[in-house]
């Protein structure tokens, strides 16, 4: 069975429901919880929050927290996912914020630098991935490794 869908299958024993913040994936998480029928028993909605802007003033991220630590950073990550699940009043938040590629690195941060988190009402766990320069794989393996991690609190 998908990982997809085992996740939906848990969702909807344990009653519970998610919420997705992405930057990097764009929609990609949300369009796999949606995919499987049933989805609205357990996904709420999704911010897709490219923008800084976005970030800030829909989901609350700290402006100087975005300024000192930049979009792609544990801190901007924990709190789009904490602050998308209290909005949207679901059990769980998942966020994803980082550099698909092909371009937009920096030194610091090279492309396929990836944050991901996970909140619920109990903890927020973030983790780092170091991916490669390809844009689509960037996204489908970050979107994966998001559903891993809730799958990894439940």
């Amino acid at each position: 069975m998908e990982s997809t869908e085992i996740i939906a299958r848990t969702l909807v024993e344990k009653g519970k429901t998610v919420a997705t913040a992405e930057s990097c994936t764009g929609g990609n998480i949300a369009r796999m919880l949606t995919s499987i029928s049933g989805s609205s028993a357990y996904f709420k909605g999704s911010v897709v929050a490219y923008s800084n802007d976005v970030k800030e003033n829909i989901l609350h991220v700290n402006s100087q927290d975005l300024q000192q630590y930049g979009a792609v950073s544990e801190q901007v990550v924990t709190q789009m996912a904490a602050n998308a699940r209290q909005i949207m009043n679901t059990d769980y938040g998942i966020a994803t914020s980082g550099i698909a590629g092909p371009t937009g690195g920096t030194p610091e941060k090279p492309v396929g630098t990836i944050w991901i988190a996970v909140a619920s009402s109990s903890q927020t766990v973030a983790k780092l991935l170091h991916y490669g320069n390809n844009r689509e794989d960037n996204i489908q393996r970050t979107s994966i490794a998001a559903l891993d991690l809730l799958k990894s609190v439940f």
